[in-house]
């Protein structure tokens, strides 16, 4: 059984995922899109020294697997997932999945063939030189039978759904069947009042900002990461690349950046409340309660 624990960014569902596998002889599964990307500490969360309790380490997958600045698209996720959850359970354990990237969770349980459909760089690359608001516009007046699946809740992800729609609409005869394992699986949520929500992005932004943000982003592109792929990969390392490289000043940067994580929250609870529409039931937990109350609570109900 996969036990999946969701919810959106600052939620603390690390520390919960990694409390309930170490009580049930488990190993974490991530379902984040930047936390496989090795150097990409401080902007992604990782966090790693909460998979640590009492001494005993928690395993991990799909954490540092990938070096910054190399693709990795949903279509290696999803193989790479499966291998994963092979790997937990054939050592007789328990595969506790942890992230906030919906899509990438969607992908496993589901299983959409669209996710091999090749990259089109000229496509891309016109649609780099579009605004936001311009891409939106192109993916809701260009429909296609990938539309009603899709997540748009960064530009990334936006991108590529439109090039998936494209390629449909000019291939027709593809398939988009469900190519995953039939998992039995339950998922739990971490819900938190938006104030609360905010309040928490905040303030582990400017902590994070305090502690070695700036630097990692300098550290990668010292390294050879492009800049252009940095901004690609959003939010703090688009717009930490932004200040580091002059275009944006500091004050700018900060109040730009906390903007969006807040707006990108939002969008990772819309498209949850859109995997509940789609058949994909959550239990959602009330973040508010003590971490020892939710890992009682997803125990309880995991013997339900």
């Amino acid at each position: 059984m996969l036990l999946i624990i969701l919810g959106p960014t600052a939620s603390g569902k690390t520390r919960l995922a990694v409390q309930v596998a170490h009580q049930l002889g488990g190993e974490i599964i991530s379902a984040d899109s930047r936390q496989v990307y090795r150097g990409m500490d401080i902007g992604t969360g990782k966090d790693l020294s909460e998979y640590v309790i009492d001494g005993q380490a928690i395993p991990y997958h799909l954490i540092d697997g990938v070096d910054a600045g190399d693709d990795y698209n949903l279509h290696r996720y999803q193989q790479d997932f499966h291998r994963a959850v092979a790997d937990v359970e054939g050592r007789g354990r328990i595969p506790v999945v942890c992230g906030g990237t919906g899509l990438y969770i969607e992908a496993v349980l589901k299983g959409h063939a669209f996710t091999a459909i090749p990259i089109d760089d000229a496509l891309r690359a016109d649609l780099e030189t579009l605004t936001d608001p311009e891409l939106l516009n192109r993916f809701m007046l260009t429909p296609s039978p990938y539309t009603p699946l899709a997540d748009t809740s960064t530009r990334k992800r936006l991108i590529r759904a439109i090039e998936i729609g494209a390629y449909l609409t000019a291939h027709p005869e593809t398939a988009i069947q469900s190519t995953a394992p039939a998992y039995n699986y339950q998922i739990f949520g971490i819900d938190l009042p938006v104030e609360i929500r905010r309040q928490r992005i905040t303030a582990r932004l400017h902590e994070r900002l305090a502690n070695g943000m700036i630097a990692e982003v300098e550290r990668l592109l010292h390294e050879g990461v492009p800049a252009n792929k940095l901004v690609f990969y959003g939010l703090e390392y688009k717009f930490i690349t932004q200040y580091v490289t002059g275009e944006l000043d500091y004050p700018t940067m900060t109040s730009r950046l906390e903007t969006a994580i807040h707006q990108f929250a939002k969008r990772q609870m819309t498209f949850f409340r859109k995997m509940e529409r789609d058949g994909l039931p959550i239990q959602w937990l009330d973040g508010l309660q003590p971490l020892p109350t939710l890992v009682r609570t997803v125990d309880e109900l995991l013997k339900k």
